[in-house]
């Protein structure tokens, strides 16, 4: 029989148990009342850059409030799910809603931490009648403006912000909830020649001819070379009004050197992303009073007897049919089609469901569609382009990974290298689709990591790839081999080699571009990835002037375009940091143009 001294201590043990189990279930994060008979509760729910925690005050069995206090979220993509969702969670009385379309993780994160709220105030919330902002937010059914711009990524922010300072009244539309389009979600890097940053590296030898040079060998010499060049004059004077007008900050001593190019010339935003371009763009506009429309669904193009463009037809978030005239043209902004299946098997029936993509979900054609209906002609819409290294599980874009222009190196699931690791993208994609199971890892040790310091820039990133067991931290090359279970050997013999060629710079078998680094030291890096459709080279034939051109090659008046849904640039294939030098030289023409004429 049980001793009265071992009772009391298996009760005390009982009740620090049952203590700690409460403290690991939230402790304080249970609910508080306070005077006024509100209950307080925190909840916890799971982001895309870690957890989202959240107070919500319950009275009268009715969510009264909900405040975020810890969150990693992009700032931009988050926007709308703590404002927009925030109302439909209270007006609905419930976390049952639907996600925000192209935030839909973070989304997720936040309900998902409103019902773990819920769930430990331990109240049954009263159901909740339709309630709507809808009256509030009620647009006008007939708007005019001198100019429409359609989407509010790179290229539709900057021809809005050059159209404003010409003396324009211009609206910008933008489908989706948020703006930032691809140019938010990207690297943000952009190529420049002979830019400020080459300079204080001692590159002195790169110019406007090579980046020329580059870009069209890279598309196979399908760009138009007209516009090419003025891709290569431009881009430097493109990136100087980032800086000097727009205020975004870029580092002040690394660039990329991306696949295809033979300089180091990819300028890179501070945080390593587009975030900081989108943010400084939406700050411009705002400071200009610049009309804005998210959840804006542009549906047509208007034009009067002559074929002139003359406004928008466009769908509001609440269904509204609204018209947008436009004094003096529109343009259009709009993105490719990554997103959009049925359009990329039109075009390359190879790009079919078995792709995942990095872009938006945005990124589905509706601005070549609409063009095309008026007579557009397009160009290179079979050329689509996938990026190497992405997310085995999302298809999104690994900003970790970018590692790869600091010295990284490809391996196969046999620990061999199969392709120089700057070469073009459609090149190394081929080649890692050909490799056992369609995949590859990258492989990297702490010196090379401390160069471009990528995983401090993406934290949240690589903390989810190791997550996922996507990305494993190795001491050794065994370590390192073990965890994907790669031929131990045949991966030594890889690393003693590409250690060789560090030292006697000469990459005597893939001939790497900038030269291989020494992997003798670990800690070890080793990624798994695939290739993700990243980028549609095909879209719209625009001028010099960025007039959209019909069948004929005559211009269709009061109609430009810019960016990704043009088809004239890039050829065969897009290098790396030259859609942000695109979409911001062509933006501002675009802007400029509609106006001046």
């Amino acid at each position: 029989m049980m001793g009265t001294h071992m009772r009391k201590l298996l009760s005390i043990l009982l009740v620090a148990s049952l203590m700690f189990s409460l403290a690991a279930c939230g402790g304080k994060d249970t609910a508080k009342t306070d005077d006024n008979g509100t209950v307080v509760v925190q909840g916890v729910g799971e982001g895309k850059h870690g957890d989202i925690k959240v107070e919500v005050s319950f009275a009268d069995n009715k969510i009264k409030d909900i405040k975020v206090l810890e969150q990693k979220e992009n700032e931009v993509l988050a926007e709308p799910v703590y404002t927009q969702l925030k109302q439909d969670v209270m007006n609905a009385n419930s976390a049952e809603v639907d996600a925000i379309s192209g935030s839909t993780v973070t989304s997720k994160g936040y309900l998902d931490a409103i019902s773990d709220a819920i769930a430990k105030s331990g109240l049954t919330l009263a159901a909740a009648g339709a309630s709507s902002n809808t009256d509030k937010n009620k647009e006008e059914a007939e708007q005019t403006y001198d100019v429409v711009v359609i989407g509010a990524g790179g290229a539709g922010f900057s021809a809005a912000i050059e159209a404003k300072k010409a003396g324009a009244s211009v609206v910008l539309l933008e489908k989706m909830p948020t703006v930032g389009g691809n140019t938010l979600i990207s690297g943000g890097e952009m190529n420049a020649p002979d830019n400020w940053v080459e300079r204080a590296l001692g590159i002195t030898d790169d110019t406007a001819d090579l980046f020329y040079e580059d870009t069209m060998k890279g598309g196979d010499n399908l760009g138009s070379p007209e516009m090419v060049r003025i891709l290569a004059d431009n881009a430097l004077a493109s990136a100087e009004w980032l800086r000097d007008e727009i205020k975004v900050e870029f580092l002040p001593d690394h660039l990329f050197q991306f696949g295809g190019h033979s300089r180091k010339r990819a300028l890179i935003p501070v945080g390593h992303t587009g975030a900081e371009l989108i943010t400084k763009l939406k700050a411009k506009t705002d400071a200009d009073q610049i009309t804005i429309k998210t959840n804006m669904k542009a549906d047509s193009l208007l034009t009067n007897d002559q074929g002139k463009v003359t406004g928008v037809t466009a769908t509001s978030g609440s269904g509204d049919k609204i018209t947008f005239h436009a004094n003096k043209g529109v343009v259009i902004a709009s993105g490719g089609f990554g997103s959009n299946i049925e359009m990329r098997k039109k075009y390359n029936p190879e790009m079919d469901e078995k792709y995942m993509s990095t872009d938006t979900p945005g990124s589905t054609g509706d601005g070549i569609v609409m063009a095309e209906s008026l007579g557009a002609k397009l160009t290179n819409m079979e050329n689509i382009q996938t990026y190497p290294i992405c997310n085995p599980e999302t298809g999104v874009i690994s900003l970790v990974a970018d590692s790869r222009f600091d010295g990284a190196i490809l391996i196969n699931q046999e620990g061999k290298r199969f392709v120089e690791e700057l070469e073009r993208r459609d090149v190394i994609s081929k080649a890692i689709l050909a490799q056992t199971g369609g995949y590859t890892y990258q492989l990297w040790n702490q010196g090379i990591a401390d160069i471009g310091k990528t995983i401090e820039a993406h934290q949240d990133e690589y903390d989810q790839l190791v997550k996922q067991g996507l990305l494993y931290k190795a001491d050794t090359l065994e370590e390192a081999a073990e965890f994907f279970k790669i031929d131990v050997n045949a991966l030594k013999d890889t690393v003693m080699k590409v250690n060789e060629y560090a030292k006697t710079g000469k990459d005597l078998d893939f001939k790497h571009r900038a030269g291989l680094k020494s992997l003798e030291q670990g800690p070890y890096y080793i990624q798994k990835a695939v290739p993700s459709v990243h980028h549609t080279m095909g879209g719209l034939v625009i001028d010099e002037k960025t007039h959209v051109l019909n069948e004929k090659g005559e211009i269709i008046p009061g109609l430009y375009a810019a960016g990704e849904v043009t088809g004239v640039i890039h050829g065969a294939n897009r290098l790396g940091g030259n859609a942000i030098a695109d979409i911001f030289t062509f933006g501002r023409i675009a802007g400029q143009q509609v106006v001046a004429e």
